[in-house]
């Protein structure tokens, strides 16, 4: 019941954040009056070209929706498209007497230049966080308008990052890569707080400062603009309502603003027994603002939220007064082909299969994030550790005044997310000056002065409360382990990756030098084959137990959970637990093992053999589980039922994987058996696999079904089957996508596609799934395959 109340919740927070606009006319909240506010989605319906700074080319309109990506590139981006190009769209406005008009933009790579009607409104620098226009005096009312953003994704010194694309550990994709809405309100209203410029205000802020099992309370400030023509006295209302539907309202003293005046108006607020919001537990409230005016409601907006307390020592994180080891990724938005230009939903996959994996924890490399993501990591239950743009790259001036800028715009944009529990305002792996860092410091705790508001910096600075170095920033064989310091807690922020490439694995990341063998390295394609994705598995597993040794280490986070695109390399950073189209490694079951069975969401019995049970197998079987004995068969013969044996790779691990040895590879079936209390938990069966018979389409829903009312990207896998239906690890054939029926959707990507390690893999891009999609794959000896996407 308490999921269904959390599903309705979250339905009815989503038709707020589109809009009305999208409910059928008996179901509109209040059809015979003006809404208060309206949020309506603009992503349709743009026109796009690119300019060619040379002019030998003639220049191609496109109609296009967003989020959208300037250019479609291969999945290995070695020429990656930057330039300037420009969106435009028209709209009718019939606007109501003293109505305001935004725009609003979750972002836009790198530059932006928006224009109404002709008329430069707005020029805004960065990529990775929002910006609202104020439209209003610029539209001519009944009658047709015009907006025209100028998007500009050239190298810029002077926009964190600041270091050019050729020289960059990640792409820069330009576009309006994320979502466009229009808001209509009154001339009263509540302000977006990253275009209100307030510090520790603007828009709706709430923060709780004592909290228990039995009681929290805190408050909850509201800031309002008097754009009408007379001076009005107002107050707040305030709802908070429970997963449950338990509502708790909440008033603010009247006060009066004068016309063209603001303030900002507080609640103090208490819950009594309050639903603490946990990884285990990600319990979550419906915060819905009220601006009255002699109790008519003139402005309304809802947010959600989560109540916990978090808590920092010298070498302990606590959640709600329980010390929590932090487990985590770090994870990059791209998406093949398209970039950044990814949907709330394929955002929110992407969380649910970190939480799949067993982390509660992602470090946001190196950016902020969309607002879809940490919603989604608000509802999964997974910590978040946001940061400001920024890779190896200092300059003083302009580009210091952006960075400062990036703080304050993140801060005020996600301060209300249960999810981020720490602020990287620091400059990922750069030269800051120890002036850079103490500001940036003082311009944190001044957008959010309170005393869980947790700083984390690369650099070992008392400046920052929480110190996140790289593994490979320090030298085998302890790394980190021997750090002492007091009051100094410290969280692997990167492991597993560069200490195993490169023997001098640390900031020169352009000269690889005194490589490890090939086979050593964590960088292992799917396609790399069963030894080398063991090895990449091992690494994981070995640095995973190394860092679990230091005494002051209050979490990890590893590198990383998707492959990824870099501008200064002309191949994929392979070191991924799962590739780049999502498809999982050995290295994802290993650590899917380490979390602990009954413990909350996403916590089952599991056990995984790391093997394909084909010629040229290893006979010592890997098998992770989280089971306390596993039992493993051939051809239905009991070869051992065992422990798991601790290993100077293993003697810290919570879960250690099991090893056994058969005597010799004979084909057939190979299963494994989990027990908890000597009952039978979970199994997994493997079975060698014969020639491509067959083939299976799926989509990768993850958690959330493809959108009908927006746009949204989904991959669409064919698996190479033998005739009992096993994949074909070693199969490479070429598969043929296209769409058979359907509206409103495209294929994107390679186009035959060769298979690799048996999944061949397209992207499904989607305006709005009003009527049913069906795909059909082909390829060679096999007979079609289908797939009916409703």
């Amino acid at each position: 019941m308490k999921q269904q109340l959390k599903t309705i919740i979250l339905v009815c927070l989503s038709l707020t954040f589109f809009g009305c606009e999208s409910l059928p006319p008996s179901k509109k909240v209040g059809a015979q009056q003006k809404l208060p506010r309206q949020v309506i989605n603009f992503n349709n319906n743009w026109q796009f070209y690119r300019e060619d700074p040379s002019a030998l080319t003639e220049r191609t309109v496109e109609d296009v929706f967003l989020p959208h990506s300037v250019k479609i590139e291969p999945l290995l981006v070695n020429n990656q498209w930057q330039g300037k190009s420009v969106y435009i769209k028209e709209f009718p406005v019939e606007k109501a007497k003293n109505e305001k008009w935004f725009f609003h933009f979750e972002g836009v790579m790198q530059e932006a230049h928006v224009s109404i009607n002709d008329s430069l409104v707005k020029t805004h620098k960065g990529g990775y966080l929002p910006f609202t226009v104020d439209v209003t005096p610029f539209l001519k009312n009944n009658a047709q308008n015009s907006i025209k953003v100028e998007v500009i994704n050239l190298d810029d010194a002077t926009i964190p990052p600041g270091k050019p694309l050729a020289d960059l550990d990640f792409n820069l994709y330009g576009g309006i890569y994320r979502n466009v809405q229009l808001i209509k309100t009154n001339p009263v209203h509540i302000s977006d707080p990253v275009h209100a410029k307030e510090v520790n205000g603007g828009g709706i802020l709430v923060h709780f400062d004592s909290i228990s099992a039995e009681k929290a309370s805190g408050f909850v400030k509201v800031h309002v603009v008097n754009d009408a023509e007379a001076e009005k006295e107002l107050r707040i209302r305030a709802t908070l309502t429970s997963e449950e539907g338990e509502k708790m309202t909440f008033l603010t003293p009247q006060k009066k603003l004068v016309s063209g005046g603001d303030g900002h108006f507080t609640a103090e607020v208490s819950v009594e027994n309050p639903e603490l919001w946990s990884p285990s537990q990600p319990n979550l409230y419906e915060l819905e603002i009220e601006v009255l005016e002699d109790e008519k409601v003139i402005d309304r907006q809802s947010i959600t939220t989560g109540i916990r307390k978090i808590e920092l020592t010298g070498n302990a994180f606590y959640l709600n007064g329980q010390e929590l080891f932090i487990n985590g990724t770090n994870r990059h938005q791209e998406y093949p082909y398209v970039g950044y230009a990814i949907s709330n939903e394929a955002n929110y996959r992407d969380a649910y299969k970190i939480k799949q994996a067993g982390f509660n924890f992602v470090r946001l490399s190196h950016y902020p994030h969309s607002t879809a993501f940490l919603k989604a990591c608000d509802e999964l239950g997974l910590l978040v550790m946001n940061a400001i743009p920024g890779w190896q790259f200092y300059e003083e001036g302009e580009f210091v005044e952006n960075a400062l800028q990036d703080i304050k715009d993140m801060a005020r944009r996600d301060r209300n997310h249960p999810s981020v529990v720490f602020w990287e305002n620091s400059l990922n792996e750069s030269g800051m000056t120890e002036a850079f860092m103490l500001k940036a410091n003082q311009v944190l705790k001044a957008e959010l002065p309170y005393e869980n508001t947790f700083s984390a910096g690369w650099i070992d600075h008392p400046a920052y409360e929480l110190f996140i170095p790289a593994r490979q920033h320090a030298q085998p064989p302890t790394y980190w382990n021997d750090y002492n310091k007091p009051n100094r807690p410290v969280l692997i922020a990167e492991y597993g990756d560069w200490e195993y490439y490169a023997q001098n694995a640390g900031f020169n990341q352009k000269a690889f030098g005194d490589l490890k063998e090939e086979e050593r390295t964590s960088r292992q394609l799917r396609s790399a084959g069963e030894k080398r994705l063991l090895q990449q598995a091992l690494n994981f597993q070995e640095a995973t137990n190394s860092n679990l040794k230091g005494e002051q280490t209050i979490g990890m986070s590893n590198w990383l959970m998707f492959d990824y695109n870099r501008g200064y390399a002309n191949d994929l950073e392979a070191s991924g637990i799962s590739d780049i189209f999502r498809i999982p490694k050995f290295s994802y079951y290993f650590y899917k093992s380490q979390k602990p069975p009954y413990q909350g969401n996403f916590s089952e019995p599991m056990v995984y053999i790391a093997n394909y049970w084909q010629p040229g197998s290893t006979t010592d079987v890997t098998v992770y589980s989280n089971t306390e004995e596993v039992e493993l068969y051939l051809n239905g013969n009991l070869i051992e039922k065992k422990k798991p044996v601790r290993t100077e790779f293993s003697d810290e691990l919570w879960y250690p994987p099991f090893t056994f040895s058969i005597p010799e590879y004979v084909p057939g079936e190979i299963k494994s058996v989990g027990f908890i209390d000597g009952k039978e938990v979970a199994s997994h069966v493997v079975r060698t696999p014969g020639e491509v018979s067959k083939m299976a389409l799926s989509a990768d829903i993850s958690g959330k079904e493809i959108a009908r009312e927006t746009s949204d990207v989904v991959f669409i896998y064919a698996k190479l089957l033998d005739e009992n239906g096993t994949l074909v690890h070693n199969a490479t054939l070429p598969v043929t996508f296209k769409i058979s029926s359907g509206e409103n959707a495209e294929l994107i990507g390679e186009n035959p596609v060769k298979a690799e390690a048996g999944i061949a893999t397209i992207l499904l891009r989607t305006k709005e799934l009003k009527a049913p999609v069906s795909i059909e794959a082909t390829a060679p000896g096999i007979s079609r395959s289908n797939i009916n996407l409703q």
